[in-house]
């Protein structure tokens, strides 16, 4: 991949030209459990994010994500809507994680809105268990979960857990998910999965037209176009796919970027060479879903290949992945996300 290739020496070079991601001082990071199902995360003593895991949602989210001077970067809806807020795709909260198709059942696309006689084809990942907290100048947060179907029987147990950081410019999540199936587990290729972000209306991509979207139930939803004026957002992979044409490509990062009222504002997702399928497919809508997908290569290759994962009873696997939310006068510059990429690659 061309990240690969021009890392190696121009990485020295890059240093002297580009500060590193973590150069900047570090802000204290701090968590602070406000209900049974929520704990906060503040850095620098502002509201970053906040852990949800509550009975009435069908997964754990980050909700919302905010830049370092406090900006969302997230929608809002359904949680708590703001004007002019898009109102696709109700599933679609925060930071999450999950997959359309394992063992037949639809993780992804669980929502309030599927009627309760369709709720069977559906599962559900539980948080039972919080592991750790911990404050300091990288703040970790540390769960247990189980993907169950509407019978609560356990197909997967999940142990996250989440490295928050930040400084004056930025702010950092590192995420490192194990699964380990209770019984023989299928994640059949599909399109939805896994690690999955939607974005602020303002760092949608413009588009003149209305667009229609039907999951593999029959759901559809409508994607109003043609009248916004606050969507200003683009898409930049490693590979250099821009706007529309990074979806379905593969690459070690993604970063989407556009204004929010002065500041630029970018969201970058990276992937992590030990994950399944290295690099990841991204599944990255103009109209604000921002998805790393490595097990969704059958739609993304047009069906010329395939990508099934299979875990047998006990055994595991982990997917990892940092996201950057960077605000100032300039977004990231692909040669410093290619240091943090690297960087990344020592992370467990």
């Amino acid at each position: 991949m061309k990240i690969i290739k021009k890392l190696g020496l121009a990485v020295a070079a890059n240093m002297l030209l580009f500060p590193v991601v973590h150069a900047q001082k570090a802000e204290p990071v701090r968590l602070v459990k406000t209900t049974n199902n929520k704990i906060d995360i503040l850095i620098g003593g502002k509201p970053f994010t906040s852990f949800l895991y509550p009975d009435s949602l069908e997964k754990p989210v980050l909700y919302p994500l905010r830049s370092a001077n406090g900006t969302l970067v997230t929608r809002g809806f359904p949680l708590a809507p703001r004007p002019g807020d898009p109102t696709d795709h109700p599933h679609h909260i925060g930071l999450w994680f999950n997959f359309e198709n394992l063992n037949g059942l639809d993780f992804w696309n669980n929502s309030y809105a599927i009627p309760a006689a369709k709720k069977s084809g559906y599962g559900w990942i539980r948080t039972d268990k919080i592991l750790e907290t911990k404050d300091g100048t990288k703040g970790i947060l540390a769960y247990h979960a189980n993907w169950t179907d509407q019978q609560k029987q356990v197909i997967l147990e999940e142990q996250t857990r989440f490295e928050f950081s930040g400084n004056a410019r930025e702010r950092i999540i590192d995420r490192a998910t194990t699964l380990t199936a209770d019984k023989d587990a299928l994640f059949k290729d599909a399109k939805d999965g896994m690690l999955g972000l939607r974005l602020a209306h303002e760092l949608q991509i413009p588009d003149p037209a209305d667009q229609k979207f039907t999951d593999d139930k029959g759901n559809v939803t409508i994607v109003k176009g043609g009248t916004d004026k606050v969507a200003n957002g683009t898409y930049l992979t490693s590979e250099g796919k821009t706007g529309n044409d990074a979806w379905s490509t593969r690459g070690v990062w993604c970063k989407v970027y556009g204004k929010i009222g002065a500041d630029s504002v970018s969201v970058t997702i990276i992937d992590h060479p030990q994950n399944p399928n290295y690099p990841t497919f991204w599944h990255a809508r103009g109209y604000g879903l921002f998805a790393a997908n490595p097990l969704g290569e059958k739609v993304f290759t047009n069906g010329k290949s395939e990508k099934n994962l299979t875990l047998k009873k006990g055994e595991s696997v982990t997917f990892r992945y940092r996201i950057i939310i960077h605000n100032g006068p300039q977004t990231n510059s692909a040669a410093q996300l290619n240091q943090a990429a690297e960087a990344f690659k020592s992370f467990k």
